[in-house]
Order: structure tokens, then C-alpha cells, then sequence
């Protein structure tokens, strides 16, 4: 299954409060990303971690990370190489949804992936 870069980015990955772990709802996700990186071996990822506002910038930014890294290394566990995964952690700064619901919280807790491509001509 080849992805495009929205196709990737339609991948997210929904996180509990205060937590890092991926859930195994969202484990089916990550398992097509893992599928379409398998087929692209020269394409890389980027998971950025993103946190709801509540907790301090340093508190979320430390967590933000943290999601990060469980997807990178669930996609390890699938069988991508790590060197082909980088990962940021955007913390509180990048919201999905501005509201000050727990809807809104909810859909800020997330992993993203952005799907890096080889610059052509190089």
C-alpha cells in the first residue's frame, strides 16, 4: 500500500491524558504507516508529539516527546529501521483544535507523521 503525504498525515494517532503509550486502537494505524514505509526505502518519517494545553510548556514539551518516541518505536517493533524515523516534540504550541473542551484537549493529544521524501536531483 503506497501512501501519499496526506494519506500519512491522515495517520494520526490519539493519545489519553497524560499519557505516552500507543492505544490499541490506533495500533492499526501505525501499522499502515510501518506497511507503506516497508514499500519507500528511501522515504523517511517525521512523528512530531503534540500535547493539549493543560501542564506547563516544559511539562508538554517533555511529554510531547515522549509520544513521539512510542510511535517511533512501535514502527521499530513493526520492522522500520530507526535511522529512517526522526522524531520532534511540538509540546502545547501547534493545536489541532483551539477550543477549551475536552473534545478539543482530546484531539490535541496526538502523534503526527510527515511523510519526508529524497530531494530530487541530489
Amino acid at each position: 500500500m503506497l501512501m501519499n503525504r496526506e494519506a500519512f498525515s491522515a495517520q494520526t494517532v490519539y493519545f489519553g491524558f497524560d499519557r505516552s503509550e500507543v492505544h490499541p486502537d490506533d495500533s492499526s494505524k501505525v501499522g499502515a504507516v510501518a506497511d507503506a514505509l516497508s514499500q519507500t526505502l528511501q522515504n523517511k518519517i517525521l512523528i512530531e508529539g503534540h500535547c493539549d494545553e493543560r501542564g506547563t510548556e516544559e511539562y508538554n514539551r517533555a511529554l510531547g516527546e515522549r509520544r513521539a518516541l512510542s510511535v517511533r518505536d512501535f514502527l521499530v517493533e513493526l520492522g522500520i529501521s530507526a535511522d529512517r524515523i526522526r522524531t520532534m516534540s511540538l509540546g502545547e504550541d501547534r493545536p489541532a483544535d483551539p477550543g477549551l473542551t475536552e473534545d478539543a484537549f482530546q484531539a490535541n493529544r496526538r502523534g503526527e507523521f510527515i511523510l519526508l521524501t529524497p530531494k530530487s536531483g541530489n
